[in-house]
């Protein structure tokens, strides 16, 4: 971050590909081994529309998408999300998660980052927002 921000400014956008792999792995690494994460007859027995991708995997995937922005994860002063809709991964394709970040307030020392994150054109995460240190 090399200049203090603006209301309005986008600072950063990625698409992260999720795969039935990408949760296996996710479930290993924070243990969640929730059966609606690999699973596809559970995930139907218990009404859902398919496996669904961790909502804390979303959640970081969304938030690392301003670290080289930032140049620093330290700087991250809050952060909080709603959980609005799943990231189904299917089977064959997977799904892409897509983050857009924009400014949406500054103060003297900080700043709130809002960030949009959808998959297949639906929103996932409402009030996805970040509050960052400047100096």
């Amino acid at each position: 971050m090399t200049a203090t921000p603006t209301v309005g400014d986008q600072i950063a956008e990625r698409t992260v590909h999720l795969t039935r792999e990408s949760l296996v792995r996710y479930a290993g690494a924070s243990g969640d081994f929730n059966p609606i994460h690999y699973r596809d007859d559970v995930a139907a027995r218990v009404g859902l529309p398919g496996v669904l991708a961790h909502g804390m995997l979303t959640m970081g995937l969304a938030v690392e998408t301003i670290v080289p922005w930032l140049g620093d994860a330290g700087r991250i002063l809050d952060y909080g999300v709603r959980f609005t809709r799943p990231v189904v991964v299917d089977p064959e394709t997977g799904a892409d998660v897509t983050v857009t970040a924009k400014v949406g307030a500054v103060e003297a020392d900080a700043a709130r980052i809002d960030l949009t994150v959808t998959c297949a054109g639906t929103t996932v995460l409402g009030k996805a927002q970040v509050r960052v240190r400047l100096d």
